[in-house]
């Protein structure tokens, strides 16, 4: 929903068509309350499906102790993400900062109050909380690896490699942001040569800083894994997977901005069979099979969810090499018209950002000569 609405806030914007965003936004949230109110009963019943799938009674009483407590989170995310999209549509960034800074120091203050002062800490054992939050978290190949052999080296290395690649794929999702509000603002003025060479640039970028990451983790693969843990086989272990780790956090750098531009174009269907096809389709199954079958252990876990984030990145890449930007826009000023709203002239993207004139935008002069 949070994909659709950048889709439709940022196209809408583009074409100037300003009193429609606060009308999308207001039926994303009634979409999305009534969305986790559904979801809602997952949380409550966390305990039992984990165990179901085969997590100890310790895990899953941790992990559904702490889920209850999520509830209210899970609405708050209803409402967080229509208005975080509705600002995003408009770049007006420096908002979204500010409230995230704010955010950040809250919940930092509240930690410490909370788990460390007061005491109440997650529940459960030690275990048992740094594994409740991969199952929570949705690490996928952490939890298949928590069923290997040698488990606890097994989980600890790749939570490690997850959690730096988490942090090099921050710039990625920036760049996806940007990325899916420009060509969706483009698409929406009638500017689609803009909107192919903005395309151009994301993935060039993405591209050459997941590279000078990749970089930085071979030279220094001897040091940095003492930055996170002493002991020695977990080391040796996240030695071993640097250079998986360091292609993947440049396949993982381009797959993000080509979605991005997926999503500004309103692509969001075909993006979502993609993945299922590519990743739970093909990737996991991969990887499980050179994991236990072939006893190749975590890597062969990263093995597999690696070849489907390839699959899915080249599968990207050829539909928006393939596409026609011209017919593109035109889709966008459909969609426009299909949802209603009127244009406001004045305030034409081309107009604000690059201090054109707007009379010389298709759209603005269909309308005036209409």
């Amino acid at each position: 929903m949070g994909s659709a609405l950048e889709t439709l806030c940022g196209q809408a914007y583009g074409a100037g068509r300003l009193n429609m965003l606060g009308v999308y936004m207001q039926r994303s949230w009634v979409i999305l309350i009534a969305t986790a109110f559904i979801l809602m009963f997952l949380y409550i019943f966390a305990a039992p499906l984990l165990h179901l799938i085969g997590q100890t009674d310790e895990i899953s009483a941790a992990a559904g102790k702490l889920a209850v407590w999520m509830i209210p989170q899970l609405y708050a995310y209803a409402l967080i993400f229509p208005i975080a999209k509705f600002l995003q549509s408009q770049s007006k960034i420096m908002a979204m900062a500010w409230i995230s800074a704010v955010g950040l120091a809250l919940h930092t203050l509240f930690s410490w109050l909370f788990m460390l002062k007061l005491g109440w800490g997650l529940g459960g054992r030690r275990r048992g909380a740094e594994r409740l939050v991969v199952v929570l978290g949705g690490g996928t190949a952490v939890l298949f690896a928590g069923y290997l052999k040698n488990a606890e080296v097994a989980v600890d290395a790749l939570s490690i490699c997850t959690n730096l690649l988490g942090w090099a794929v921050m710039v990625a999702i920036g760049c996806n942001a940007a990325i899916s509000v420009r060509v969706s603002n483009e698409l929406g003025a009638a500017h689609p040569r803009t909107a192919k060479f903005s395309v151009v640039v994301v993935v060039i970028s993405s591209f050459v800083i997941g590279l000078v990451l990749s970089l930085f983790l071979i030279i220094f693969r001897q040091q940095y894994p003492s930055w996170f843990s002493e002991s020695t086989a977990v080391k040796k272990k996240v030695y071993e997977l640097t250079p998986l780790l360091a292609f993947c956090i440049i396949v993982n750098n381009i797959q993000p901005a080509l979605s991005g531009v997926a999503i500004g174009a309103g692509w969001q269907a075909i993006v979502a069979y993609v993945n299922i096809a590519c990743y739970y389709l093909f990737g996991i199954p991969i990887g499980l099979i050179l994991g236990y079958k072939l006893d190749m252990g975590v890597k062969g876990i990263w093995y597999g969810m690696l070849t489907g984030t390839i699959m899915q990145t080249i599968v990207l890449f050829c539909i928006v090499y393939r596409t026609n930007w011209n017919k593109e826009a035109s889709v966008a000023a459909s969609r426009i018209n299909q949802w209603g709203g009127e244009p406001d002239v004045g305030n034409d993207v081309e107009k604000r950002t690059r201090g054109e004139n707007s009379i010389n935008d298709p759209i603005v002069k269909s309308e005036l000569y209409h």
